[in-house]
């Protein structure tokens, strides 16, 4: 069934004749394809609210302090920029968001002038979800402004290293691109990044392939430097490391220099080969001393789970490395760490980063692993405060930490939202509940608004457990049921009121084909079905009461090319497998399916029978990762693919149409950055012609079915991975994979904005009911600031108009109830564009009188007529309001 286009009548004469509508595809009644009017007037108003959540924080990459100032210190985010606080942890500020790229490799602050800041870009870690940078950026006003300054096409930097007196001289580590060969080495500017040169890189023809891992300067003596070079190369498949990635050839290691980093030299004594990834930390009051661990597979391989390697380790130099011990075998799953740090004032005391914290107070001959309590596992970032070594900052997949006795005891600062959303979905209960899983973070429910003053916090937030957390739903008939699915397909079911948890993933029985599934497996609920729900792994299964039955409803739909379907790992290497899966929401049993090796199914029976439909994709995109199908909402020939191809070197916006069930596709990616692939997209609920897409770098909507595409919600710059429009309220939910969530309130002026302002000077758009309520004081004007408040939208009712020009006059909203009496004046300029304004449903000061009266009260519950006057022009509108039992109104 179609579903109703909200459109005033002025808008009426506008829409062609329904049989033209039919023969472009389009059902009887829906508004035409059209181009908008300007664009540029289109986002001002609805800028979206962060909600949070922050109680789980997210990817560090890196933390950085401030060497003249012990309260102000910086942390890098895998995929969310970079934060400041100038209060030791209470309140923070981000000041890397609105640049070409989100991901963070590493900080550095000059120790000449603290207020000299070098970023390095892309995050440096190898796993398959990490986001790639722009080079090389430098503040000179302690990170208020930015300057790119070079060392783009590296995409992945490890390390930038300051000279010690000289903040216009800096090194570089770079490991370069992590899917494809290219740019990367060591780098050197003395011209605070106006010319760089590569001093350190491998010989032709590897210098594509292997990298700079890592850079330590001596501090006495800034001549001298050491250097790690690192050859990887992952695949969608596969991972390799060291000698696999260059044929055998034994090119990386230790390297040293001792006139700047202009010329170098391998140090090899007592160092293994074939090595790895590699960390290195130099010790402050004795440079002579070094560290650093060091992957070796020269002798075998081990396992994920093994933290011991065979012939790498901890290594120990006492004599500039010249030399160097091996103190012990300690190497936790280097791709993903390879941290070493040593204190600054005891060489005796050492840091390894990995799964968990490891504490040597040895030289690295031993370890404790007791310092690492209630804290979140996988660390990637340690800063020892040279001025206090008992202080610990630590960085780790769920945030920042902060520690006074050298670990005995943690601050755990989740007081800005860093969260790494996969997936989302919602429920109908007033107000709306999220549900959503997040890397490394489990899956989540919270609310998308509070009626109280302390906003959305973090206790508002309820974790129902899981791994990596991605692909949830509530269930249709009992919204207190969430399932989830959680790491290769391990869905369960969690209910809110008792807390009962049931793991509900399909196995194969005893002698039968093992099944497949992605790291991040889609698990959806019927649209149609109540009680049904579809999981996809290599094959699609159906999942009917509450999950505890299950059978397959296809074949193997992945390509089955048997090289690439055999890795071992974490899992996050899983390929050939279902990466995306939806339903149509107009005809029961049409289900689409795309995979992670470029397949594209399509079922019309669920499941009985499935058309291929891979070979009519564009050239472009064939055998590429399918990222997102969405199913038209008006038609059900319709839909639209998301193709993310940046694992093959490709990182231009792959997103199409199809209006004939997948036999053609049109390009939908209109006037997108270049650079930014894309990750979903979304046809809007009641507009065929309005679409959303979220990119790498942001949130975009077109007005034209995908000619022309604006920024929306004035997002920082982040990876949007998933959108939801609440078919109720028609708010737009943006899930970002390192700043947790957005919400834009309301978008009913969107969907309407392209046919109802053509032509016109003003328009008022629907307004939706409005509640009224007095919010709860709860402990916000005396809590303090150090607190995260997720924030919640206007209490009252969002008007919402458009202005086409700017004229000089006034806009003028009035409100009368049923008897024709006003009720509240407001006034506002006449800007431009979309205008968004907030009445509290109260009387508005003008109409009262202060000394004697009665006071500001609510209206009464019933329906207000809203006038807008902006020149000659009058726009009205109707809103219901609901005042809650209990409150005094007039």
């Amino acid at each position: 069934m179609n579903r109703r286009i909200f459109v005033p009548l002025a808008a009426a004469a506008l829409l062609t004749s329904p049989a033209a509508a039919q023969q472009r595809g389009e059902p009887r009644g829906l508004p035409p394809f059209r181009a908008p009017f300007d664009s540029t007037l289109l986002v001002p108003a609805l800028r979206a609210r962060s909600i949070g959540p922050a109680v789980m924080g997210g990817r560090v990459s890196d933390v950085e302090l401030d060497p003249s100032d012990p309260f102000t210190f910086y942390v890098g985010l895998g995929t969310g920029g970079i934060m400041k606080t100038t209060d030791n942890g209470a309140t923070w500020s981000a000041i890397f968001e609105h640049e070409r790229v989100a991901a963070i490799g590493d900080i550095a602050v000059s120790p000449s002038d603290p207020k000299v800041i070098w970023v390095g870009t892309g995050e440096a870690n190898d796993r398959n979800s990490v986001s790639w940078g722009a080079g090389v950026y430098r503040s000179t006003d302690a990170g208020a402004t930015w300057r790119s300054v070079g060392l783009a096409p590296t995409r992945m930097i490890n390390r930038v290293v300051v000279h010690p007196t000289d903040p216009r001289t800096a090194w570089v580590a770079a490991t370069g691109d992590v899917w494809t060969p290219g740019e990367r080495g060591c780098y050197r500017t003395t011209d605070a990044g106006a010319t760089w040169r590569k001093t350190l890189s491998a010989p032709a023809p590897y210098q594509d392939r292997v990298g700079c891992g890592d850079i330590a300067v001596d501090p006495k003596n800034p001549n001298v430097l050491y250097a790690a070079l690192y050859a990887r190369r992952r695949t969608p498949w596969s991972f390799a490391a060291g000698p696999d990635a260059t044929d055998g050839r034994d090119l990386g290691g230790i390297f040293k220099s001792t006139d700047g980093g202009q010329t170098w030299r391998k140090l090899t004594a007592g160092l293994p080969t074939g090595t790895g990834r590699i960390g290195l930390s130099v010790y402050a009051k004795d440079p002579r001393i070094l560290y650093a661990v060091v992957q070796s597979d020269a002798s075998g391989t081990s396992n994920i789970d093994d933290v011991h390697s065979k012939s790498g380790g901890v290594f120990r130099s006492d004599d500039g490395g010249e030399h160097w011990t091996r103190m012990s075998n300690l190497n936790p799953r280097p791709f993903y760490f390879s941290q070493i740090r040593v204190d600054p004032e005891n060489d005796r005391r050492v840091y390894v980063l990995g799964f968990m914290l490891h504490v040597s107070d040895d030289g690295g001959r031993t370890w404790r692993e007791d310092l690492f309590k209630n804290v979140h596992a996988d660390n990637h970032a340690l800063a020892i405060d040279p001025r206090n070594t008992n202080r610990l900052l630590l960085g780790t997949d769920g945030g920042i930490y902060q520690s006074y006795k050298k670990g005995e005891g943690w601050d755990f600062m989740n007081r800005f939202a860093a969260g790494e959303f996969y997936r989302i979905q919602a429920d109908s209960s007033r107000p709306y509940r999220i549900c959503g899983g997040l890397q490394d973070n489990l899956n989540w429910v919270g609310p998308s608004q509070t009626r109280s003053k302390e906003g959305i916090a973090n206790a508002d937030w309820i974790n129902i457990q899981g791994g990596d957390g991605f692909y949830c739903f509530f269930d249709a008939q009992n919204p207190n049921v969430v399932f989830a699915e959680s790491q290769q397909g391990y869905v369960h079911r969690f209910d809110l009121r008792s807390g009962a948890v049931k793991g509900l993933r399909p196995e194969p029985a005893e002698g039968q084909t093992g099944f497949r599934f992605h790291w991040n497996s889609p698990l959806i609920p019927s649209r149609h079905t109540p009680g049904v729900a579809y999981l996809a792994g290599n094959r699609v299964f159906r999942l009917t009461d509450n999950g505890e039955t299950w059978r397959a409803i296809s074949p193997d739909l992945s390509a089955q090319i048997l090289e690439r379907i055999q890795t071992t790992g974490s899992g996050a290497e899983s390929y050939g497998v279902v990466y995306t899966l939806a339903e149509s929401p107009l005809r029961r049993g049409l289900l689409w399916a795309g995979t992670d090796d470029g397949r594209l199914w399509m079922t019309e029976d669920e499941g009985a029978h499935w058309t291929d439909l891979t070979r009519n994709l564009p050239a472009a995109v064939r055998g590429e990762w399918i990222s997102r199908v969405e199913p038209g909402h008006f038609d059900a020939r319709v839909a639209y693919l998301a193709v993310d191809a940046h694992r093959s070197g490709k990182f231009a916006p792959l997103a199409y149409r199809t209006a004939d069930g997948g036999r053609t596709w049109e390009s939908v990616a209109g006037n997108l950055p270049p650079d930014g692939p894309v990750k979903v997209l979304r046809e809007d609920v009641n507009n065929p012609s309005l679409l959303f897409a979220g990119t790498e770098f942001g949130l975009f909507a077109s007005l034209d079915r995908g000619r022309t595409w604006r920024r929306i919600g004035d997002l920082p710059t982040v990876a949007v991975d998933d959108i939801l429009i609440h078919p109720r309220d028609l708010d737009l939910v943006a899930a970002t994979h390192g700043r947790s969530l957005y919400v834009i309130d309301d978008i009913r002026a969107l969907e309407m904005l392209g046919d109802t302002a053509r032509g016109k000077d003003a328009v008022l758009f629907p307004i939706r009911p409005a509640t009224g309520f007095e919010p709860f004081p709860g402990w916000a004007d005396s809590g303090g600031n150090g607190v995260f408040r997720g924030a919640n939208p206007p209490a009252g009712a969002l008007i919402t108009y458009y202005i086409r020009r700017l004229t000089g006059d006034e806009v003028k909203i009035s409100v009368t109830d049923a008897a024709g009496a006003t009720v509240a004046n407001i006034t506002a300029p006449g800007v431009p564009g979309l205008n968004r304004i907030n009445w509290d449903l109260k009387q508005s000061k003008d109409l009262l009188t202060e000394y004697g009266g009665e006071g500001q009260r609510f209206v009464r519950t019933g329906d207000y007529t809203v006038t807008l006057t902006y020149g000659s022009v009058k726009e009205t509108q109707k809103v219901h309001v609901d005042i809650l039992p209990g409150l005094e109104t007039r």
